[in-house]
């Protein structure tokens, strides 16, 4: 009976720094994951202002004033080794003018 009661009270004993052990495993675990989903909401934001800021940087108006400043302008048939492009090139801005 009384080896029972010892056997008992080491199962107890270590029963207690089991369960120990697995609440600070858990508790790691945890904030691991909360650190994680802080890093992905910062990437999520961070995508968003991305997004925002080449929208504005890619605005047609905003380049073609950029480009006329730098005394670009709309491609001359002499700049191509056939004429073929400039009629295809043609052809592809009348269709999209023309809707």
């Amino acid at each position: 009976m009384r080896l029972l009661n010892v056997a008992a009270f080491f199962f107890a004993v270590a029963s207690a720094l089991l369960l120990y052990a697995l609440n600070y495993d858990t508790r790691r675990l945890e904030a691991e994951l909360q650190a994680k989903e802080r890093l992905a909401d910062r990437a999520r934001s961070d995508i968003a202002v991305l997004k925002a800021e080449r929208g504005t940087l890619a605005r047609p108006d905003r380049i073609d004033d950029l480009a006329r400043r730098l005394g670009l302008g709309p491609p001359k048939p002499e700049q191509f080794a056939h004429g073929r492009e400039v009629s295809e090139l043609n052809e592809r801005q009348g269709s999209a003018d023309g809707r």
